[in-house]
């Protein structure tokens, strides 16, 4: 696979590769996905819009540059000012986060000037990249900063600095996300009119979609962190009506997954902190909509619990041949629950 240098959420030759219940696969253009799709699916989207959550300053004990990444939060709450964040040392997304130096050493109560907003260090979360810190000042206050001195969180594949548009899903709602919900880049107005004339639902959840990578292994292996969620009432009458009627659900990205999963499918809030891999019973979600990932990637294990690692070291090999691309404004990936093994006569005769 190839990186998606380009911030273009729906380049015209964007591809899908398919894989149904059964392990069959097949290449497609992504503007196709509805043909995939049939009546009495409900399609679920993350409406979560995403902050600008890489924030530039000063440690103040140390007088050393940082560069503070917000990447969770225990609540959707706009007054909960306190934050899960990764901290790194001088420089900026131009270097790859491998590469990245460590901050200067972090201590409870130290001080971060992050342009006008004012960050105090709570704890130190087991790494020395990863604290816990909550910023001074009014809500209101603090938000105004983050919009005004905050930059959207991205990486060196990428070919320029990102604006805050180009990480906005069309359906984008709420800034509550720390990075973008990318698989939601499929969606437009077309795709939604036309899952409407085939009478394929669609409805929504939100979740707090924390950052996919901080360059450190020891640190990578943590992801995702918990996201805080809501499901709204309708998306759970929604979810119901389509089971009731054999309906699929299809989560558009990996936090959909989260969301519902962790909720099973009921409205309210809560704080999904489950690691959904190969030997998760998916309660809820039949199908994923997805970009395409390496196998070190959180979101890849995720993908363990639809199909086996079998085919889906094929798809990864088929994904490679045809030169997919890959990274949030890269193409996707359709993967369908694995079908139960048919039943034979013998064994339906043993259940009755």
């Amino acid at each position: 696979m190839i990186a998606a240098a380009q911030p273009i959420q729906r380049p015209p030759d964007a591809r899908l590769l398919v894989i149904d219940g059964q392990g069959a696969m097949a290449h497609a253009s992504r503007s196709s996905l509805v043909d995939y799709l049939r009546p009495g699916d409900l399609v679920v989207a993350n409406d979560a819009a995403t902050l600008p959550a890489s924030l530039h300053g000063v440690h103040s004990p140390s007088g050393a540059q940082v560069e503070v990444r917000l990447a969770g939060r225990s609540s959707l709450n706009p007054q909960d000012l306190k934050f899960s964040a990764v901290v790194f040392g001088a420089g900026d997304w131009h270097m790859r986060t491998e590469e990245r130096p460590l901050p200067p050493p972090l201590a409870r109560g130290d001080r971060l000037m992050l342009g006008p907003l004012v960050a105090t260090v709570d704890a130190v979360l087991g790494h020395p990249r990863l604290v816990a810190l909550r910023f001074e000042g009014p809500a209101d206050e603090v938000w105004a900063g983050i919009a005004r001195h905050g930059r959207p969180i991205q990486y060196a594949y990428l070919s320029g600095a990102l604006a805050l548009w180009d990480v906005w899903t069309p359906i984008a709602a709420a800034p509550v996300a720390f990075e973008p919900p990318s698989a939601g880049f499929a969606i437009d107005w077309r795709l939604l009119g036309a899952m409407r004339r085939r009478g394929i639902g669609f409805a929504t959840i939100t979740l707090a979609a924390g950052i996919s990578s901080t360059g450190d292994p020891a640190l990578d292996a943590r992801l995702p962190l918990d996201e805080p969620y809501r499901v709204p009432a309708s998306t759970a009458a929604a979810i119901g009506r389509t089971k009731l009627k054999g309906g699929r659900v299809v989560a558009v990205g990996t936090t959909v997954v989260r969301a519902l999963e962790h909720s099973a499918g009921h409205s309210g809030q809560g704080v999904a902190d489950q690691r959904i891999g190969p030997g998760t019973r998916l309660r809820v979600v039949d199908t994923i909509l997805s970009g395409t990932h390496q196998p070190h990637e959180s979101h890849y294990q995720l993908l363990r619990a639809f199909q086996d690692d079998e085919l889906l070291g094929r798809a990864g090999a088929a994904l490679e041949v045809a030169a997919y691309r890959t990274h949030e404004f890269g193409d996707s990936v359709l993967v369908f629950k694995k079908s139960p093994p048919a039943m034979s006569n013998y064994a339906r005769l043993e259940r009755q």
